[in-house]
């Protein structure tokens, strides 16, 4: 029996899920481990030593029958949670974290070389937090640039500066062209480039686990580790989703979606992106407003006792924009977009009615952005995620959304990334090019 891993680093905790193909002429997947595993805190989600002991605690719980048939591993982070490192890998203090801000004055300068609707002209892009780094004292010791996935992955093979085109993309890296752009030449980017890492196809093999590790786990020195992907991008490789016009929503703490599309769609004043998906493209963006929110104001216990007594097929009048904190990225992109959580109504049935329907309004504006600016027309949307099981709330999305929807016969990242370990660079590496824009944002 060979047995794949897949390992996803979310906002709060780690997930691993280990699988198996049944050899037969229609081959089935089973999954046979899966655990989770919190940070403990928040302090502790933004620290690398804590990302570490949770991947070795996970590797370290796989049952021995697993682990000692494990042929790969693939890893899934958070998208642009970033770190600088010395010669030997070690941090150089704290990283920056997804949705931290990079320098204004940064992004400033950098607009002035990088072409327009660019995803990394972006206060939280990749290419920012790393232009952001170089102010600071420890860039004199930085030798290595790396996103949390790939940090985590060096920790099980060994290999320094190693990327996948996925994690990359908002550092600048071109998945059409496979390499850094042209840009990437000028002054201002110049004294960067010793730091970039070298960039690989997500699911490409970049190496055996090392030996230490493999003694210390107990892992087979066959064990491949994968170049891996982003926790969004996992998510989209766990559903059925496979042709242009299939999407798939990602309700977690955060709004992500990805609408698979022939064209490619890039407008970083909408904060859109679209990353290289096969012959297609991924397109979408990720919203502030999501889990996190509805977490805010009810326990889980409640918001289950809550969702029995909302009617999905009457709308709510309530017209809110569920954020914690002001700043949205998409479908509206303003760091400075305030919250909208007023009038409260005295019955919490009702206000949890309008924070649901609410964010189905915004899941569906999105979704006509992409459209409108070019992507393939919305046929269907899986949905990925805890909000996944909440049955209520996809009757409320189906409403707005005039699609069908349905929930993800595998709702966890973790899946995803261990279908990227059992396929490798085929499951989600291009079989033929294709660089279409839509015209405005060219």
């Amino acid at each position: 029996m060979n047995a794949y891993l897949g390992l996803d680093f979310g906002t709060s905790g780690a997930r691993a899920i280990a699988i198996h193909q049944t050899p037969a002429l229609s081959p089935t997947t089973q999954i046979l481990h899966e655990q989770s595993l919190a940070f403990g805190s928040a302090q502790a989600a933004r620290d690398p030593l804590s990302w570490k002991a949770v991947l070795f605690e996970l590797l370290g719980n796989l049952p021995k029958e697993v682990r000692s048939q494990l042929k790969a591993i693939a890893i899934n982070g958070t998208s642009s949670s970033v770190l600088l490192c010395d010669l030997s890998g070690q941090p150089l203090g704290s990283p920056m974290m997804y949705g931290d801000k990079g320098d204004p004055a940064v992004l400033d300068r950098l607009s002035t070389i990088v072409p327009a609707h660019h995803c990394v002209l972006s206060a939280s892009s990749s290419l920012v937090k790393l232009l952001t780094f170089q102010t600071q004292p420890k860039w004199a010791k930085a030798k290595y640039f790396l996103h949390q996935a790939d940090w985590l992955s060096f920790l099980l093979h060994g290999q320094l500066g190693i990327s996948d085109y996925h994690n990359s993309l908002k550092l600048g890296y071109d998945p059409a062209l496979e390499t850094y752009p042209a840009w990437f030449t000028a002054p201002l980017l110049r004294p960067l480039q010793p730091l970039l890492p070298k960039v690989l196809p997500p699911g490409a093999t970049i190496g055996a686990v090392s030996p230490d590790i493999a003694a210390q786990l107990d892992l087979p020195l066959y064990c491949q580790i994968r170049a891996g992907t982003t926790d969004s991008i996992a998510a989209f490789l766990a559903s059925p989703a496979a042709s242009p016009g299939e999407a798939v929503t990602s309700l977690g703490s955060t709004l992500v979606l990805k609408l698979l599309s022939q064209q490619r769609i890039d407008c970083a004043e909408y904060g859109i992106y679209s990353h290289r998906f096969g012959n297609l493209w991924l397109a979408g963006g990720a919203s502030n407003t999501g889990g996190m929110a509805l977490a805010h104001f009810f326990s889980p216990q409640t918001l289950t006792q809550l969702i029995q007594h909302i009617d999905p097929t009457q709308q709510s009048e309530l017209d809110y924009y569920p954020l914690l904190t002001p700043g949205e990225r998409f479908p509206i992109n303003q760091p400075n977009f305030p919250p909208r959580l007023e009038p409260r109504p005295a019955s919490d049935v009702a206000f949890l009615h309008g924070l649901l329907e609410s964010l189905a309004r915004i899941e569906a504006a999105g979704y006509r952005l992409l459209e409108q600016l070019g992507a393939s027309t919305l046929q269907q949307v899986f949905t990925a995620g805890g909000g996944a099981k909440n049955e209520p709330w996809q009757h409320i999305r189906q409403r707005h959304l005039k699609v069908p929807v349905y929930a993800s016969p595998y709702v966890q990242a973790a899946y995803g990334s261990a279908l990227l370990a059992l396929k490798g660079r085929h499951y989600a590496v291009a079989r033929e090019r294709t660089d279409k824009k839509d015209p405005r944002c060219n």
